[in-house]
């Protein structure tokens, strides 16, 4: 079988050599549209390749910043010194209050809960101004370092009267009417106010540890008045 397929190629070949038969010309047209397709795919690719390449290359150049998430830390006590630790405190009381999703954030149904709850109940569209007045981040929702903006608009007075966010400070019943540093007309009250203001932040944490190791032993006592009591029935 393979001997006569043999002979019949040996005898193809001669009768083209001869020019008995016109070669037959093989189809690449398949070949060709298979090309095609690849070629996008190939551009596709190096261009893709190039430009991280060319990226890589201004990193280490350094035009370029890496993309990295940023790592800080938000320390409400240092950053809103204008406010006591108590303040702050009853601010993110309020703010864990009506964090529904305990998400860390407050979206614009739980604050329509909250200003629904305060008797002061906005409209949808209210809703939306009020997050946007202090959306730093533009997410459509409130952080915790956003909420304290608001008291601390509130306390700059600017805030207007008739604003949802002005409403929502007056009747949250955090009294934010001390001033900070920047209240301060010269740089020498200015110097001044910043020590007392330290003084006073250092009180305050004593006074918490104060209230704390009272609370302790008022506990140890009554643990050993109980153990008393219980001897006394044995």
């Amino acid at each position: 079988m393979a001997t006569d397929e043999l002979s019949s190629k040996l005898s193809r070949r001669l009768q083209i050599e001869e020019g008995a038969e016109d070669p037959v010309a093989v189809d690449a047209t398949g070949d060709q549209d298979q090309d095609q397709e690849e070629k996008p795919t190939t551009a596709n690719a190096d261009s893709e390749l190039g430009a991280k390449l060319m990226r890589r290359g201004e990193l280490n150049d350094g035009q370029g910043e890496p993309c990295q998430p940023s790592m800080k830390v938000f320390n409400p006590y240092t950053e809103f010194k204008e406010f006591s630790r108590k303040q702050i405190k009853d601010m993110e009381k309020m703010f864990k209050m009506y964090d529904a999703g305990k998400d860390n954030y407050i979206d614009l149904m739980e604050l329509k809960l909250m200003m629904e709850k305060l008797g002061a109940p906005q409209t949808h569209l209210g809703l939306k101004n009020m997050i946007k007045e202090v959306d730093e981040d533009l997410d459509n929702k409130l952080s915790f370092r956003e909420f304290l903006l608001i008291f601390r608009k509130a306390a700059a007075g600017e805030l207007s009267e008739d604003s949802g966010l002005s409403v929502l400070a007056r009747l949250s019943e955090i009294d934010v009417s001390t001033e900070g540093v920047k209240g301060a007309k010269t740089f020498f009250e200015a110097k001044v106010q910043a020590i007392n203001e330290s003084n006073r932040f250092e009180a305050e944490i004593r006074e918490e540890q104060e209230a704390k190791k009272k609370q302790a032993e008022e506990q140890k006592q009554r643990r050993a008045a109980f153990k008393e009591l219980q001897s006394a029935f044995k």
